[in-house]
């Protein structure tokens, strides 16, 4: 006679079904999730090189160099949100978000696996937009572990965004209001294109508490080796808000906020 499974504290198995149905989503439409973002990424900077001009310095190198690493992190943490919070909210409109929530997992593990699944797309997305721009761009690294850092931090902190609007949203409306007036305006204000050091003193601060400049920082810095906030305190924020955030992932859906009927 068969003889029920029994699972430990941790269900590592189901945690890893789930990350891989999170990659394999996004991998099927590939050219959506991956080929699309690096297209617009090298369109936005033609736009920019055609503008303003590629010689322009700032920092000490020329502007292309200084720009390259705010597209790769603004296309990083774009599809990073994407992913998760697309995949929880298409689950909640289609019905079948009861598939995930049935299984023996526990909310850390649904928030981790969702979590991973982000990552690795923006991962994917920072990769391969970096690989096709080193073709024009000079990629100098002076700090590698601050390019991965922020790199892996970043997009593990907009896939915990995501996870938090997917569980919010009730519609697609709310979804599109959740990037176009919080994601977008803060990755825009944050030096993707620009120094801050360049803004007036109220500009300036307003900037400096914004998460979004501290991870586009630390990851410029990384390559650049010139920041316009200390580095340390950089890692530090990036830090703790993962961690507040993925707190507030795990008591949303412990308490099966929007999920459970």
């Amino acid at each position: 006679m068969p003889q029920a499974r029994r699972l430990g504290a941790f269900n590592g198995r189901g945690l890893w079904e789930l990350y891989l149905k999170e990659v394999r989503r996004f991998l099927k439409v590939y050219l959506q999730t991956l080929i699309a973002p690096v297209i617009t990424t090298l369109i936005f900077l033609a736009i920019f090189v055609l503008s303003i001009g590629p010689d322009m310095p700032r920092h000490d190198v020329g502007f292309t160099t200084f720009l390259a690493p705010g597209l790769i992190m603004m296309a990083m943490v774009q599809n990073a949100f994407a992913n998760t919070s697309s995949s929880i909210m298409i689950g909640k409109v289609q019905g079948n978000i009861v598939d995930v929530l049935m299984p023996p997992l526990s909310p850390a593990e649904l928030t981790l696996a969702f979590t991973l699944g982000g990552v690795t797309r923006g991962l994917m997305v920072g990769i391969l937009v970096a690989a096709v721009m080193a073709f024009f761009v000079p990629f100098p690294i002076h700090h590698p572990f601050h390019v991965v850092y922020h790199a892996v931090g970043a997009s593990l902190m907009l896939s915990l965004l995501g996870v938090l609007a997917g569980v919010w949203a009730e519609k697609f409306d709310h979804m599109a209001s959740v990037t176009n007036f919080i994601i977008t305006p803060l990755s825009f204000l944050s030096g993707t294109f620009y120094t801050i050091d360049s803004l007036p003193g109220p500009a300036r601060l307003l900037a400096h508490l914004n998460p979004f400049f501290y991870m586009i920082d630390g990851f410029r810095y990384g390559f650049i080796g010139h920041d316009q906030a200390t580095p340390g305190l950089g890692l530090v924020v990036v830090g703790v808000a993962n961690v507040g955030l993925a707190l507030g992932c795990w008591a949303m859906i412990r308490a099966g906020y929007k999920l459970k009927s």
